[in-house]
């Protein structure tokens, strides 16, 4: 337990929020939660790749990687969106590859 409690504060970043509704605190647990299991997961994923078992580096050369949105309107007044991911540089290529992840060629866009 103080193991989550230390990755909690310190390499998930995740610090007390003070929520006024119970519905808001339960949702702050559930993030804390799955971030928690998604940081142990990644930690494992890397260890059986070779690669350590500290998901920081992971995450912050994972972070790097680019997804931009492209907006075109056109002449009858649409507006075409498509969203792209940018090509990952030969590090972050090896790194998807050794932990067995694969970047989507398209990302469906969703309007916000």
């Amino acid at each position: 337990m103080k193991e989550a409690f230390r990755i909690q504060k310190g390499d998930l970043r995740i610090r007390p929020i003070w929520h006024q509704k119970e519905e808001r605190v339960k949702a702050h647990i559930l993030v804390c939660f799955l971030a928690y299991v998604l940081w142990k997961l990644i930690g494992q994923m890397a260890k059986r790749a070779g690669l350590g078992n500290e998901p920081r580096k992971i995450f912050d050369e994972i972070a790097q990687i680019k997804v931009v949105d492209i907006v075109m309107p056109t002449k009858q007044g649409a507006i075409i969106r498509k969203r792209c991911i940018a090509q990952p540089t030969a590090a972050q290529a090896v790194l998807l590859q050794r932990l067995r992840l694969h970047l989507p060629q398209r990302l469906k866009f969703h309007e916000m």
